[in-house]
């Protein structure tokens, strides 16, 4: 299993979590203090589940259409809010503020831990 602690070791890190791939809500870690809880987070899977999806109707689309490639398969995303964003990899991610975030050292612990 993944090291959901390692991630919350990430400068800004709130939350970090797994989910399935119909955005279920799996193991999760969230910090102290953090304003997340279990029920954002479970919406936040799935809306990393249809922002991928989405995302990869689009590449896909964009592929096609103009014949670049390089754009297709998705590999993650950020999302990024007012306050705090959420990088995913596969069925990981992990909420960080922005204030402190380093989006590079997110997507670099993730990508060892996409499934």
């Amino acid at each position: 299993m993944p090291d959901l602690d390692r991630l919350m070791e990430l400068p800004g890190a709130l939350a970090s979590f797994h989910f399935s791939d119909r955005g279920q809500l799996g193991d999760y870690r969230v910090a102290d203090g953090s304003p997340l809880e279990k029920n954002t987070l479970d919406m936040l899977c799935h809306m990393c589940v249809a922002n991928t999806c989405i995302g990869t109707m689009q590449a896909r689309g964009w592929e096609g259409l103009t014949g670049t490639k390089g754009f297709y398969p998705i590999e993650g995303f950020t999302l990024v809010g007012f306050e705090m964003s959420t990088v995913a990899v596969g069925n990981y991610g992990v909420v960080l503020r922005n204030e402190d975030a380093d989006y590079q050292g997110a997507y670099d612990a993730l990508a060892g831990q996409a499934s």
